[in-house]
């Protein structure tokens, strides 16, 4: 009993690292994503072409090179004179690897809506601004709910690559006790990822069913 006490403490500590980096990387990338996809969707073309290269390259790369990018490039190229602290690298590397992936579900989102949405808009002498957010951004928020709801569920598991920079998340916890010879909290940490999706598969089943008076 004591053992099993002692290692969910550990788990619930390590798996408190992996609430930080997954509400910190909700928070900045969310915003982000849309500046990003702002960018991609523009008219003009350099910065267009900028972004969506910048897009490609993060989307086409694995998210655990991305971490090793961050941490161990900038003291090589500047001979150890500078370091991201390891959670600062962490939060780096995940905040813009999926605002990248949420950009790009953004600007699926906004240019699925039929144009004639906006042309009735300028019918009714609304500025493009009165037609984005009163006729265009409900439409968006429905379309797009799905896809950023999938993206935050694997955001929660992918919390567990912050171990390969030797953050303490939950994973590298039970990997430390399996040094021990204990291989079930490997296994007692999937627990707390099933927890974790459970309630969020749950609460955007209710926003989806919220949002469904808008069947377009």
């Amino acid at each position: 009993m004591d053992s099993f006490l002692n290692v969910t403490q550990q788990l619930l500590s390590g798996f408190g690292e992996n609430c930080y980096i997954f509400i910190v990387t909700l928070l900045l990338a969310i915003p982000l994503g849309l500046i990003v996809s702002m960018g991609s969707m523009s008219g003009f073309k350099p910065l267009k072409w900028l972004t969506k290269t910048v897009v490609w390259i993060i989307r086409g790369t694995p998210l655990m090179l991305q971490l090793f990018v961050v941490f161990y490039i900038p003291p090589l190229v500047s001979n150890g004179s500078f370091a991201f602290p390891r959670m600062n690298a962490a939060l780096i590397a995940f905040v813009i690897n999926y605002a990248a992936y949420f950009s790009e579900i953004y600007r699926g989102g906004i240019e699925a809506i039929p144009k004639g949405q906006y042309e009735a808009g300028q019918v009714l002498g609304m500025k493009k601004s009165q037609i984005f957010f009163k006729i265009v951004l409900m439409q968006v928020v429905k379309r797009i709910t799905a896809p950023i709801g999938n993206e935050i569920i694997t955001l929660v598991k992918d919390t567990s690559l912050a171990s390969v920079i030797a953050i303490p998340e939950i994973l590298m916890n039970a990997k430390d006790f399996s040094m021990d010879g204990l291989i079930w909290p490997l296994f007692y940490s999937a627990v707390f990822f099933l927890a974790f999706c459970g309630v969020l598969t749950l609460l955007f089943a209710f926003i989806e069913k919220k949002l469904d008076y808008y069947k377009g």
